[in-house]
Parts: C-alpha cells; sequence; structure tokens
C-alpha cells in the first residue's frame, strides 16, 4: 500500500482539523512537519517534502493544505517519479508573497486535483482554477468554504476523503511537454 503524505498549511493542522482526522483515517498516512509553525520559507518547506518524498521506496500520495500545498506541488514536481498524485485544498495564493516564480510553469505530470472555496480570503476560485488548468489539474469548487479549516467548520471532512479516493483511481499518465519545446508564457495575473 502506497504511503499518503500530509502537509499541514501555515497553522499546522491541528486536532480539530480535517488533516488530523484524515491521517486517522487514511491507512499508512504521515503528516510532513513544516520547518517550524509559521515559517513561510517556500525552498525550506518544499526541502520538507522532497526530504519525505526521498525517504520512500515507492510513489506516494500527497494530500496538502493551504501554504503546503505550494510546497507540496514544488516538490512533487522536482521528483514527480515518486509522487503518484497529489490533492492541493484550499491553496496560499502565491502572488501573496511574490512566490510565484517558485513554482511550477508547466503540468505536474501526476494525477492532481486543485479544491477550492468561491470565499476562501486566500486565494480567489478563479485564480485556483487558473493554476488548476495551468498544471493539468482537475479542480473541485467546494463552494462557500472559507479556507477549508477549522474556522469554517471542516474538521472531519467526508467530501473531501471522497474527492482524495477519487483522485486515487485517476489514470497514472498526465503528460508534461515534450523537452526541447518551449512552453508557451502564461500571465499569473488573475
Amino acid at each position: 500500500m502506497a504511503t499518503t503524505l500530509l502537509v499541514p498549511g501555515l497553522d499546522g493542522g491541528g486536532d480539530g482539523h480535517w488533516m488530523s482526522w484524515f491521517e486517522a483515517a487514511i491507512p499508512d498516512a504521515e503528516r510532513v512537519s513544516p520547518p517550524y509553525p509559521g515559517n513561510v520559507d517556500l525552498a525550506e518547506w518544499a526541502a520538507c517534502v522532497r526530504s519525505a518524498l526521498y525517504n520512500r521506496d515507492e510513489p506516494v500520495w500527497i494530500i496538502a493544505h493551504g501554504f503546503g500545498s505550494l510546497a507540496a506541488a514544488r516538490a512533487a514536481f522536482d521528483v514527480s517519479d515518486r509522487v503518484a498524485g497529489c490533492m492541493f485544498v484550499a491553496p496560499y495564493d502565491p502572488d501573496h508573497m511574490r512566490l510565484a516564480w517558485l513554482l511550477p510553469d508547466e503540468p505536474l505530470g501526476f494525477p492532481a486535483v486543485v479544491v477550492a472555496s468561491s470565499d476562501d480570503p486566500r486565494m480567489r476560485l478563479s485564480k485556483a482554477a487558473f493554476w488548476a488548468g495551468f498544471w493539468s489539474c482537475d479542480f473541485v469548487n467546494a463552494g462557500r468554504a472559507g479556507s477549508i479549516d477549522p474556522a469554517a467548520g471542516f474538521g472531519p471532512w467526508d467530501e473531501g476523503l471522497s474527492i482524495f479516493e477519487e483522485l486515487k483511481r485517476s489514470p497514472a499518465i498526465h503528460l508534461r511537454p515534450m523537452p526541447g519545446r518551449a512552453t508557451t508564457h502564461l500571465s499569473r495575473a488573475i
């Protein structure tokens, strides 16, 4: 059975968080510890995720939340052969901290889904949809769900677990552009 890595957001995904519920509900799930709570150094976060990926013998699934979604996207893209797929929940807007240039600028190369909210204060729905399209991810509009965290009422989250199970049934091939071909520039200023 493949390991599932859980990458929390800046709040760490504590006891009342859906991520803690996922950790108990998904066999062989492990949480990746960020460098330290509140740290917004994307390179350090991505290094923690990459380290967790390198410590596995087979490709793993990743479920990430908020700022952790940015770190997971960066790390998973860098070592995509070690990733079975990713679920990015309420990703943080990389432009808020001028981090977009650190993120992958082409399809990720593995099955992935972005789950976003129409009233998330940290990322507009249209921008989350843009990133999903840019990375060739599926996209789920969770409706008015805030940042999909305990403050928005998300402890146990059956729908999220169903989205993850559906992702795991996705086809394994998501192609990247051919090497040597220029990637068309897409503006991130949405």
